[in-house]
């Protein structure tokens, strides 16, 4: 496998020569070939663009995509795409500098997230860095579809109607899901709303829903754990007397463990952890074909593991 920086100075020059004379869909099957980076984006991809388009994730289910390395083989899949959508908000790190880069026949790649103003984001870091997981306020996620719709329509407008009939569909579904998840998280009682996890990837969720968040590592799990993180976090469950905490799909759960410890011997009482199959999923779905394989059932899972978990 090539190394990171050698794999971008070759995509960076050679990903123009790609996409000449292509048109609006796949010649072999007559479908829009889109390529994107997470699995989160492709199911709303697929979601919207139902039949007409093909759609290839360079990333496969479970991988965490703040540490996710590109391979040769994204190279072809980027240099045959006739779309790029990328979530943005740099949790794809410095791919964003390919993915932004203008490709004679197609133009650049669009982040799905581009179209969220910044009174609708959180910064982090001293307000530098803006916190990508905004798929877990549903009503956030619903703009980035409407994102999709819209650039599926530019890239092949002879299909717009279908675009756009497929997106009021999933918006009303998602709508729904919404005001499914308010309802689910009323029903915990409000002194045991608060969520620990492995990474702070769950902000959105717990301002949009009533429930207090903690996580142990950054927005990017790319960040390394210290001892104070663990500390801090480890106090923060002690005092708090919080009896549970949640491993992630994603994010290996050392670092959590490491905490319980601490928790352990500084104030004398052991926390349970959700993980296995009930672990959340935070920066990926699940395989295809399971229920936490789309955005929906993923959110359903999350919920359900939460209320499920935090209402004993």
């Amino acid at each position: 496998m090539m190394c990171r920086r050698h794999f971008f100075l070759l995509l960076m020059g050679m990903i123009p020569l790609g996409n000449a004379g292509c048109g609006p869909a796949d010649a072999a099957n007559g479908k829009l070939r889109v390529v994107v980076t997470t699995t989160i984006v492709a199911d709303a991809v697929r979601q919207v663009g139902g039949d007409y388009v093909t759609v290839e994730s360079l990333m496969a289910a479970g991988v965490d995509p703040h540490k996710y390395t590109p391979t040769a083989g994204d190279l072809g899949k980027l240099r045959q795409a006739q779309l790029v959508l990328y979530s943005g908000l740099h949790l794809e790190g410095k791919m964003a500098d390919v993915l932004e880069k203008p490709v004679p026949g197609r133009g650049p790649g669009k982040a799905v997230t581009a179209s969220l103003t910044k009174d609708r984001l959180r910064f982090a870091d001293g307000g530098h860095a803006p916190d990508p997981h905004v798929w877990f306020d549903v009503k956030l996620w619903m703009t980035c579809v409407e994102c999709v719709r819209d650039e599926l329509a530019q890239a092949d407008p002879t299909h717009e109607a279908e675009y756009r009939a497929n997106a009021d569909r999933y918006l009303k579904e998602l709508a729904a899901l919404d005001l499914e998840v308010h309802r689910k998280i009323d029903s915990i009682p409000k002194e045991k709303r608060v969520l620990v996890t492995c990474h702070d990837a769950f902000w959105y969720f717990g301002s949009a829903y009533g429930i207090e968040v903690n996580g142990l590592q950054g927005i990017s799990t790319a960040e390394e754990l210290g001892v104070n993180d663990v500390q801090e976090l480890a106090q923060f469950i002690g005092r708090r007397r919080i009896p549970v905490v949640f491993a992630e799909t994603s994010v290996p759960s050392k670092g959590l463990a490491k905490v319980l410890d601490s928790v352990k011997s500084v104030f004398g009482f052991e926390v349970a952890i959700v993980g296995g199959d009930d672990a959340l999923y935070s920066d990926a779905l699940g395989e295809p074909g399971t229920p936490a394989g789309t955005y929906v059932g993923m959110v359903r899972h999350n919920v359900d593991t939460i209320v499920k978990a935090l209402t004993k």
